[in-house]
């Protein structure tokens, strides 16, 4: 390998999906700067290969404990869509098995649009159960956004086709279930089945969100998702109210922070 051309080796490095440590012992020996200058890209590379591998190997953490005190079947649940002006808020509930292979996988607020919709038709593929609950505009208005947000979680988790031994939410606040749970602030950023759940349920959100700008053109759904962007904003003062705009969200933002 040291007899290799730089620009091979560069290329060899810049091919290499998983840095083999033999490959930089040689390197390391290799008394040329651009070798040194490989070996540096490598060491790099490995430094956060080890620390994704770690952050992986964490986010199971809570489930192997569950599972070692009894919880079989353990569904994470969380949720989008709380803060939007318009549209429903979407609940997930995700039953993980106990060996899968889901590389990447993290919140989906720390994930771009690419990326989730991956993690998403892989999390479909490996899934034992899959769950969704939506919480309509209309119920958000009637019974507040925090009540409509369990509703969200209860249909979720109902809608799984198998009753879980153990829930374990995102946040702060229990489902309205009579099964175990476990709350946990940060949850998905800190738990495999919460952070699938947080995934499954920002994705069809965003798809339901794209859907009513079709419905719905000038508003930009397909874009802000909802949430009070300036445009959103702007499009609320210029065309009024749509179907799926959350009447009790709007007059209070109109009050904070004036349309116009």
């Amino acid at each position: 390998m040291r007899r290799l051309p730089l620009a091979q080796l560069s290329t060899l490095v810049r091919l290499m999906e998983v840095v083999d440590p033999a490959i930089l012992r040689v390197l390391s020996r290799d008394r040329r700067q651009g070798a040194r200058a490989l070996v540096a890209r490598l060491q790099v590379r490995m430094s956060r290969m080890y620390r994704e591998l770690s952050r992986i190997e964490s986010l199971y953490a809570v489930e192997r404990d569950r599972r070692g005190a009894g919880f079989d079947v353990i569904a994470g649940v969380d949720e989008a869509g709380v803060a939007p002006l318009a549209g429903p808020v979407v609940a997930a509930a995700v039953i993980l098995p106990e060996v899968v292979d889901l590389p990447g996988l993290d919140d989906s607020k720390r994930l771009d649009a690419g990326e989730r919709a991956a993690l998403y038709a892989r999390i479909r593929r490996t899934a034992l159960a899959i769950g969704t609950g939506v919480a309509v505009v209309e119920e958000i208005d009637r019974i507040n956004i925090l009540q409509a947000t369990r509703l969200a979680h209860r249909r979720a988790i109902a809608g799984l086709g198998i009753r879980p031994h153990l829930v374990m939410l995102d946040g702060r606040i229990p489902a309205d279930v009579s099964v175990p749970q476990l709350v946990i602030i940060d949850g998905d950023a800190t738990c495999a089945s919460i952070a699938a759940a947080s995934i499954v349920a920002k994705v069809t959100r965003d798809r339901m969100m794209a859907g009513f700008a079709d419905r719905y053109p000038g508003y930009g759904f397909a874009g802000h998702k909802g949430y009070p962007t300036k445009a959103h904003r702007e499009a609320i003062a210029r065309l009024g109210l749509t179907p799926i705009h959350r009447r009790s969200f709007v007059h209070v933002e109109q009050q904070l922070i004036p349309i116009g």
